[in-house]
């Protein structure tokens, strides 16, 4: 795979397709039933799994279960102070990556073995450089898979309620080079900007995409999908090695 612009000097020295150093620990606090910190370069994300028994009450009745996440960033995540959304109430972007990493979570989950029993998902930015989401859809799946461990060993679940693994990353277009895995810098500057969320098998369970600043072709499109194919593939390998 060779960039349309191979050229072109990232800031921390990556290859177009190189994906930032990423490193996820597991059973990162002891409360919760998954705790996984994931860092992504500069981001670091605190994703964590709350078993509950039961359902909300539009979702009872039905023998099915429930899983559901919330994004959130800290007040310092990123070079100045946010007010804590605690406080403030939650912002639109908050409420948009939830939804996403939700989504992006539910695809990988048999409702019917989970029974009428939900799974909460935070994922908490602790510092913030580019690719928050993505890394909470990848640490999150993680911290899924702990909980359902813990639902098995602990007679919660008859049978595993996980049917695949799922990971997301981001692709985009900064100076007219397609790269991978973008940081702050690159992002803040991308013409195109993209998120992929792909199950292990390779299927695309998401496509966020905008031309920010210019269109892009069909043809940058494929090729930005193969370079997030191939990151998706290394960062599902980071989560198997994880949970190892």
């Amino acid at each position: 795979m060779d960039s349309i612009k191979s050229d072109f000097q990232r800031p921390d020295g990556r290859e177009f397709d190189e994906l930032r150093p990423c490193r996820i620990y597991p059973h990162w606090t002891d409360n919760p039933e998954g705790s996984v910190l994931i860092e992504c370069g500069g981001t670091k994300v605190l994703c964590t799994a709350s078993w509950e028994d039961g359902v909300p009450s539009w979702r009872s009745g039905r023998g099915l279960g429930w899983v559901t996440a919330e994004y959130a960033m800290i007040p310092r995540a990123t070079g100045s102070r946010n007010a804590r959304e605690s406080v403030a109430g939650r912002n639109s972007r908050s409420t948009e990556i939830s939804r996403l990493v939700g989504r992006a979570l539910r695809a990988a989950v048999d409702f019917e073995a989970m029974g009428e029993q939900a799974v909460y998902i935070d994922c908490d930015v602790l510092q913030a450089d580019g690719g928050t989401r993505t890394a909470s859809v990848t640490g999150a799946w993680v911290a899924l898979r702990e909980a359902a461990d813990w639902a098995l060993r602990n007679g919660k679940a008859a049978r595993d309620f996980i049917k695949f693994q799922v990971s997301g990353v981001s692709v985009g277009i900064v100076e007219g080079a397609e790269i991978l895995d973008l940081a702050y810098m690159e992002d803040s500057k991308a013409s195109t900007d993209m998120n992929v969320v792909q199950t292990e098998s390779g299927e695309f369970v998401e496509i966020q995409g905008t031309g920010e600043r210019a269109p892009f072709s069909s043809s940058q499109l494929s090729f930005l999908l193969d370079l997030a194919s191939k990151g998706n593939e290394e960062l599902r390998i980071k989560q198997r090695e994880a949970l190892a």
